[in-house]
């Protein structure tokens, strides 16, 4: 087999030692430069198998090398590396018609095994022509959690894919959502968001799918659901987990068959739109709790995307502030900056808010402390009256009660069985889903004392002992 050889440019000398003993070591021969000129002429002669450039070199921008390249030597795969790692040097990257991007510092191995699956991989489609305007880029933050999602969003700007979501709450969903859209194919079509938890579960397939006049009490005229107000772009289902199951079997169907119905109609409608999910739920525990639909979350979950809460990116934290401090000034609020100090209190902080709690306390501070220059103390107090006392007893989850609680659940249940999904057993099923927490948290509460927690639960010994072995429940030795 004929060795392959890599074009390398960088200006930085001990990089391009280490990468040709890296990939020599490997096999490959190598040819190093810190030119863009010289990678260039060795392109227009005809040399190497793979170019890996930096994107800052003294004579040009690499990222303007790309599609140069790739006019004259279409098949020549490109890799772009950079210690800029934000998401717009992903972005263009990607559209410019690199093979990858690679954030520094790397790897070696991963650096190793790019290489092999570019030189593996089949001729590269001609890249789409890209937008000139320097637009605002929406996600921040250099940590490699955030290098991944880059790298994954600008793969996915030139497909069509459906994409999941998953995140808790504050990390930033709707902008990976909105992104997705802004630099695609679709970005001239709408972008549409529905919040699933924010519509009244008996309205949500009228909302969706629009209906015909006259298809329920107070349909008047024929409305326009969400799918036909997104053809040609992104519609964006937001907490898709709380989707009532009779929509989520509509759902299905159009992701299986491309097209819908209204609600009360007949004729077939097309489904022109690119379907971008999120959630904060652990939709696999929801199907084994019988609340969401396997086949439907397969569907879904073609590309998966999980947003790392911000106390996983802490080194983010610094960049996320000073940006949330500009947006802060440019919607009329006095300029600010933090020091030093104020900077290390923000990364100690836990952040159960995520990115929208910080970005909430840099608005605060913007607009409460006079001094341009935010200290630490200004940011402990902030972060001190935002938390609850010690004193203070804990906000309920819900406003429902228990008894409201189940027969939601159990609302959930019977709809399913009404589409089809086997639902067997149910009052034994409900009987062990409650008894399993209670029996659990009563035996938690005495130490795993089974006399004291017989007690507490009002049950004979024997009962309760026999109860956790049907349930399965561990048991704490010697506390019996």
């Amino acid at each position: 087999m004929t060795e392959r050889t890599i074009l390398i440019a960088d200006d930085d000398r001990a990089i391009r030692t280490v990468l040709a003993q890296a990939l020599g070591r490997a096999g490959y021969n190598v040819r190093a430069t810190s030119s863009a000129a010289t990678l260039w002429r060795w392109v227009e002669d005809g040399e190497g198998d793979l170019v890996i450039t930096d994107v800052v070199m003294p004579d040009e921008n690499g990222l303007d090398l790309v599609p140069r390249i790739r006019r004259v030597r279409p098949e020549l795969r490109v890799v772009v590396m950079s210690a800029q790692s934000t998401f717009a040097t992903a972005l263009k990257a990607a559209q410019r018609g690199a093979f990858d991007y690679l954030p520094k510092p790397f790897d070696l191995k991963d650096l190793l095994s790019l290489v092999g699956r570019a030189l593996a991989a089949p001729a590269a489609q001609e890249p789409e022509s890209e937008n000139a305007e320097e637009e605002r880029l929406p996600l921040v933050g250099r940590s490699a959690a955030m290098q991944e999602i880059y790298r994954t969003v600008a793969r996915l700007t030139t497909t069509d894919l459906t994409v999941m979501i998953t995140g808790e709450s504050g990390t930033g969903k709707e902008l990976v959502a909105r992104a997705l859209h802004d630099y695609s194919r679709r970005r001239s079509g709408s972008f549409v968001a529905v919040n699933m938890a924010a519509i009244p579960r008996d309205l949500i397939e009228a909302e969706l799918f629009g209906h015909e006049r006259g298809a329920f009490t107070g349909a008047m005229s024929r409305g326009v659901g969400r799918f036909e107000q997104a053809a040609g772009g992104t519609l964006f289902l937001d907490e898709i987990g709380d989707m009532p199951a009779e929509a989520q079997t509509r759902l299905l169907r159009v992701l299986q068959e491309g097209e819908f119905t209204t609600v009360g109609g007949r004729t077939p409608i097309k489904a022109n739109v690119r379907i971008v999910a999120a959630t904060h739920r652990d939709l696999r525990q929801s199907i084994r709790q019988g609340l969401f639909r396997e086949d439907l979350f397969y569907r879904l979950n073609v590309v998966p995307i999980r947003l790392p809460p911000l106390r996983e990116r802490t080194e983010d934290i610094p960049l996320l502030a000073r940006h949330f401090l500009d947006r802060a000034r440019e919607a009329g609020l006095p300029a600010k900056s933090l020091d030093n100090d104020a900077v290390e209190r923000l990364k100690s902080h836990p952040w159960p808010g995520n990115a929208r709690e910080l970005e909430n306390l840099m608005r605060r501070l913007a607009a409460l402390y006079p001094q341009e220059v935010i200290g630490e103390d200004a940011v402990a107090a902030e972060l001190a009256e935002a938390e609850p006392g010690p004193g203070a007893p804990p906000a309920p989850a819900s406003a429902e009660t228990l008894e409201q609680a189940v027969e939601r659940h159990l609302a959930t249940f019977m709809s399913a069985q009404r589409d089809g999904l086997p639902v067997r057993d149910l009052y034994e099923r409900v009987l062990a889903e409650v008894e399993r927490p209670l029996l659990r948290l009563a035996l938690a509460n005495t130490r795993g004392n089974q006399i004291k927690a017989a007690a507490m639960l009002g049950l004979n010994r024997n009962t309760l002992r026999k109860k956790i072995r049907e349930l399965e429940l561990p048991v704490v030795r010697g506390l019996s």
